[in-house]
C-alpha cells in the first residue's frame, strides 16, 4: 500500500490578512494549514483546540503579543514548534522570542526564502534565524 507521508500541521497567526494569505500560499502543499488567526488570544484558543505541529506567529499582534503567547503556550504544555514570522530584526526581539520558547525566527521580507526551511529545521529540533539578522556571537 502506497500512502503519502503525513504533512506537518501548521497554525498561523498574524494581524495582517495579506501576510496570512502570503504565508498560506507559500506553505500550502508542503504543510497542512489547520487554521489562521489574527490575534494572540485567538491563537491560544486555536492551538489548544487544533493541536498543531508548528505555530507560525507574529510578535506584534492585538490582545496579546506573540512573545507572551509563546510563554503561555509553553506553560500550557503545548508541544508545537514555535516559528516567529515578524518585521522585527533587532537582536533583543530575537533573543526574547527564543527565550519564550521559539525555535525559529524569520523576517517577513524573507518569507519566500526562509519560512519553509525554518519550519523544516524546527520540526527537526534545530534552530533557525533568518541569515540577514546580525546577532553578536551567533551560534545557531
Amino acid at each position: 500500500m502506497n500512502t503519502l507521508p503525513k504533512l506537518a500541521r501548521v497554525l498561523l497567526a498574524d494581524d495582517h490578512a495579506a501576510m496570512l494569505a502570503q504565508a498560506v500560499s507559500r506553505l500550502t502543499g508542503t504543510f497542512e494549514i489547520v487554521g489562521s488567526v489574527s490575534n494572540g488570544l485567538d491563537l491560544l484558543a486555536a492551538a489548544a483546540k487544533l493541536d498543531p505541529d508548528v505555530v507560525v506567529l507574529d510578535i506584534s499582534m492585538p490582545d496579546m503579543d506573540g512573545i507572551e503567547v509563546a510563554r503561555q503556550l509553553q506553560r500550557a504544555g503545548c508541544h508545537a514548534k514555535l516559528v516567529f514570522l515578524t518585521v522585527h530584526q533587532d537582536a533583543d526581539y530575537v533573543h526574547a522570542a527564543l527565550q519564550a520558547g521559539g525555535i525559529a525566527y524569520v523576517i517577513k521580507s524573507r518569507l519566500a526564502s526562509d519560512l519553509v526551511p525554518a519550519i523544516h529545521e524546527a520540526l527537526a529540533g534545530r534552530s533557525f534565524v533568518s541569515p540577514t539578522i546580525s546577532l553578536p556571537g551567533r551560534h545557531f
